[in-house]
């Protein structure tokens, strides 16, 4: 199987454990609302996952983006008994940093609720307390299972570490199913605790085939542990700067009218859902590849990589943003109208969904641009291009918001994006010469016409649908399937009339099974 139809292979597994996961996580928050509805202890449950969740999403970030390219060094300089020897390393060293901030989070979980939840007091700030402290011991697990997840995407294994969020889930909705009426909101923190932590046993069968064995090894000396924190810095210090953007559009946003935060909120998980599943999917595959081109010194390899991946994701992203630009309304109206989620609530995330969208294409890009920043080990760059997007953005906010309100945002997000991956490929440049774009802009193209007749046709047949069937949500939800369905189909056939390569492979490559 040739490079491309394995990064193909790749990406299918992993949007199919992530749509699994994020199903499952659907239906794990459901039950969260049916069992213990909305009040004091979900508030304080939430809260504790929030001050637990970033320590944790730091932690899994910084591992996740620093040591794929690491191995893969390790690799091409000293050996595959090499790399596993400095993974054992690692795991030991970032277990007892973990144990250090475990600590520190246990007797600092008082501060950090009321840091977070300054309006908790009495029974509420106790419990929220409590269960800070049963959360923190993730990190234990976080820090291994980011070790041995970046190990596997070094060896170009996939399935294992995209299927655990499914395992997780699954943890938690026995829990809520089975024993939550017994042992409460509590238990259902103890639940979270043992849902990270059974993602490790899952990672490990593949981690044995890929000829992993667990010893102990502790050198703090080891020059990779000092290029991990080294390179850990700027990610972490990016991360932050992006937490610090989302703060203040809320902040604006809570001087608008009132709505104006859910709204953006909502809309914002709709627009990374596409992110989030598809486009992590192709990033997540690439890396490990960008990272090993960029070991071996290989600057073309790197560059053919890196333009296969632009046109996947402009492949998906385009047709992506013109249906949810075209389809806001009944897209929002499926997903979210219900209950006191009202028609008026549609239609102010309708808008900002439609201008978040405005912006999809570049905040695809800018994810497997920062990859590839991140492969030439190189995570400074990203770091002060955040910083830059972050001061476009409040510049923006407060030059929109005067005219256009909470939408307003939306677009100063899209345009601060998509001048930050401007940036990005003008920099890239500049580290690595010429970067060929040529079949990507022609791809770009392609996608972009047929998008807009996909579009078209898509926007035509829902309506057509849903006013021969007549009104409700189950109508809006059929006529959408199938106009959605349709769509796409077309989309791929026009991509595959007008030449499109990595289509035709696909599509070629299924005939042949098909009649051979």
């Amino acid at each position: 199987m040739s490079r491309f139809a394995k990064v193909g292979a790749s990406t299918f597994f992993i949007v199919l454990f992530s749509l699994g996961g994020k199903l499952l996580g659907f239906i794990r928050e459901v039950l969260i609302a049916s069992k213990f509805g909305s009040g004091i202890e979900t508030d304080a449950y939430f809260i504790a996952l929030t001050a637990t969740g970033i320590a944790t999403m730091l932690l899994w970030t910084a591992i996740n983006t620093t040591l794929v390219p690491i191995f893969s060094e390790v690799e091409h300089k000293e050996g595959e008994d090499k790399k596993i020897f400095h993974a054992n390393n690692m795991i030991n060293v970032i277990l007892i940093i973990s144990a250090i901030i475990t600590l520190v989070g246990w007797i600092a979980a008082p501060l950090l609720v009321r840091l977070i939840a300054i309006g908790f007091e009495g029974q509420q700030f106790e419990l929220a307390v409590a269960m800070t402290r049963i959360g923190f011991p993730k990190l234990l697990f976080t820090g291994a299972i980011g070790v041995l997840s970046a190990f596997l995407h070094s060896e170009g294994k996939f399935k294992s570490a995209s299927s655990i969020y499914i395992f997780s889930s699954l943890v938690t909705i026995t829990y809520l199913l089975f024993f939550s009426a017994k042992f409460g909101i509590l238990g259902l923190m103890v639940a979270s605790l043992f849902a990270v932590a059974v993602q490790l046993p899952v990672l490990l069968p593949e981690a044995i085939k890929s000829k992993y064995k667990y010893q102990f090894v502790l050198d703090i000396k080891d020059k990779y542990i000092h290029k991990l924190g080294y390179l850990v810095f700027p990610v972490l210090l990016g991360t932050a700067i992006n937490e610090i953007n989302i703060i203040v559009d809320r902040t604006i946003a809570s001087s608008l009218v009132s709505g104006s935060i859910s709204s953006l909120t909502y809309a914002s998980k709709l627009n990374n859902l596409i992110l989030g599943v598809f486009i992590t999917a192709i990033t997540t595959v690439i890396f490990p590849i960008l990272s090993k081109e960029s070991n071996t010194g290989n600057t073309d390899g790197l560059k053919r990589i890196m333009g296969y991946g632009i046109n996947l994701i402009l492949l998906i992203s385009i047709p992506a943003a013109v249906g949810l630009i075209l389809l806001a309304k009944p897209i929002v109206e499926i997903a979210f109208q219900r209950g006191q989620f009202d028609a008026s609530a549609t239609i102010m995330t309708s808008a900002a969904l439609i201008f978040y969208s405005l912006g999809l294409v570049s905040m695809a890009l800018r994810l497997l641009i920062t990859r590839v920043y991140y492969s030439l080990q190189d995570t400074k760059t990203p770091t002060i291009n955040s910083a830059i997007a972050v001061a476009f953005n409040i510049v923006l906010n407060l030059i929109l918001v005067r005219f256009m309100a909470y939408a307003g945002l939306a677009l100063a997000t899209s345009i601060a994006t998509t001048i930050a991956t401007f940036l990005m490929f003008i920099g890239l440049r500049k580290k690595i010469g010429t970067l060929g774009l040529k079949s990507s802009v022609i791809c770009g193209l392609k996608a972009t016409f047929a998008a807009m007749i996909m579009g078209a046709f898509s926007y035509f047949s829902y309506y057509g649908l849903y006013n021969a069937l007549g009104y409700g949500k189950v109508n809006s939800l059929i006529s959408f399937a199938v106009a959605a369905g349709l769509g796409a189909l077309l989309y791929g056939l026009l991509c595959y009339v007008f030449g499109t390569e990595e289509v035709k492979i696909v599509v070629d490559k299924a005939l042949k099974k098909v009649y051979y």
